[in-house]
């Protein structure tokens, strides 16, 4: 009996490293291109937050004005959401990605040559169109890749996207608007800023078609005998899950858990969003609260900090979530963490205690993103997941429209950003405490064949 126990226990060894190194391979194909995509993604969809400082004057915005122009992003976002995604699932993400990152690439690059307020809207909206896609389409492509233990950690891994972009991005940003104002074609700095963040989404459309692969039965780069393990590890889930949970996209997106799922996504997605697109403007205004006057690029350096603390956060807590298998709380915990410091943050009594409570948000809602879009892969699978993360992401994107809006509302209303970040701190704790209401994962009804919700 001791024998056989060894024996088992070196094969079940041998498994886990040829596991491990099929993982291996496969993460570092993909998870480079998706990861740069969603950097390039998400710098384009929040670099006119650095645009502000200075566009306000030139297009005549006031705070209410920016914060529909930031938020109209997500109405174009959310009609083409779930549309997309099955557009995705139909011709693959091959062809269909690289479709819609040269897309957005044109529309980022055209917002440098927005003569007023009203073509700066069109242009925000039609970008929110070509960047639907994106994520969610990504999510589902992962499932097609990576096997459910695995996940939280690859999607933290392409995640790291949105802290990177403003580690890079926010200095980038405000040095493009200091220093290359005039530089080229007479254009004004912001302008400048736009044109060159959304010429390199056009260069990696194409990488997109030529390098990107659809599915394992495809992966010429791996070997016979990595691609039939892959295949059937893959394979091996589905069926359970299919098993278990065998929603009709129609039920997906009638069921209540979706529903659920889509406002615990608004809670977070409102944290993140009230901070990418008022932070910049928070730190300039520390001229005035504190007596302390930034330059740009200044600015942009301070805003990269909590996103640097922010990225090392993600990675230690989404591994933990993946070693722990525990979704839920590794949810609820940092987004009640980041509901409680986001207001806190408006009564420090100096630039650097203020800065901290704000990094803490930051970590908090990076912490949570990551282990929830891990979440709806349990119970979903195929064309449902497809549609169910599309509805889940439409929902939740919600918040980015009404986030800025109402942010901006309320600062002009006021006079100051206290009301907004307040209310952001409130919706961020409700939707923690809607995480631990919706449990660790779905119950199915084995009796009569149906998942309660």
């Amino acid at each position: 009996m001791t024998e056989l126990t060894a024996i088992g226990s070196i094969l079940s060894t041998a498994d886990q490293r040829h596991k491990s190194r099929i993982i291996r391979k496969v993460s570092m194909r993909l998870i480079p291109l998706i990861s740069l995509l969603y950097f390039v993604n998400y710098l384009d969809r929040t670099n006119i937050s650095f645009a502000k400082l200075t566009m306000s004057k030139s297009l005549g915005l006031d705070a209410t004005m920016y914060g529909f122009a930031a938020g109209i992003f997500f109405i174009g976002y959310l009609l083409f959401q779930v549309p997309s995604n099955l557009a995705l699932h139909r011709f693959g993400a091959q062809r269909w990605l690289a479709v819609i990152v040269f897309a957005w690439g044109v529309v980022a690059s055209l917002m440098a040559f927005s003569p007023n307020v009203t073509v700066l809207n069109v242009l925000r909206f039609l970008l929110g169109v070509t960047e639907a896609g994106l994520f969610p389409g990504v999510i589902v492509y992962l499932t097609h890749w990576f096997p459910r233990s695995e996940r939280a950690r690859m999607i933290s891994m392409f995640m790291l996207a949105i802290p990177i972009s403003a580690v890079i991005g926010s200095p980038l940003s405000t040095a493009l608007m200091q220093y290359g104002h005039g530089l080229m074609f007479g254009l004004e700095g912001w302008r400048l800023m736009f044109l060159v963040e959304g010429i390199p989404a056009i260069i990696l459309a194409i990488v997109t078609w030529v390098y990107l692969t659809d599915k394992p039965d495809d992966a010429k780069w791996l070997t016979d005998s990595e691609r039939t393990w892959l295949k059937k590890a893959l394979e091996a889930e589905r069926q359970e899950t299919a098993r278990q949970y065998s929603w009709s996209t129609k039920r997906v997106l009638l069921n209540g858990r979706t529903l659920c799922l889509g406002f615990v996504a608004s809670g977070i997605l409102y944290g993140l969003y009230a901070v990418s697109f008022f932070l910049p403007t928070i730190v300039a205004g520390f001229s005035k609260t504190f007596g302390v006057k930034f330059s740009l690029i200044e600015i942009g350096l301070i805003v990269a900090v909590p996103f640097a603390v922010g990225t090392v956060v993600m990675v230690l807590w989404s591994k933990h979530a993946d070693k722990t298998g525990d979704l839920v709380w590794h949810v609820a915990i940092p987004m009640i963490l980041g509901g409680i410091s986001i207001p806190v943050a408006l009564y420090m009594t100096s630039p650097f205690t203020a800065m901290a409570a704000v990094t803490v948000t930051v970590s908090a809602v990076l912490a949570a993103l990551p282990v929830f879009w891990s979440m709806p892969s349990v119970f979903l699978s195929g064309a449902a997941l497809a549609a169910g993360l599309g509805a889940i992401n439409t929902i939740g994107q919600l918040s980015g429209f009404f986030g800025p809006y109402i942010t901006g509302w309320l600062s002009d209303m006021t006079g100051s950003n206290r009301a907004g970040l307040w209310v952001v701190g409130i919706v961020m704790v409700l939707a923690s405490i809607l995480t631990i209401v919706l449990g660790a994962k779905p119950r199915p009804d084995h009796t009569s064949g149906r998942s309660p919700g």
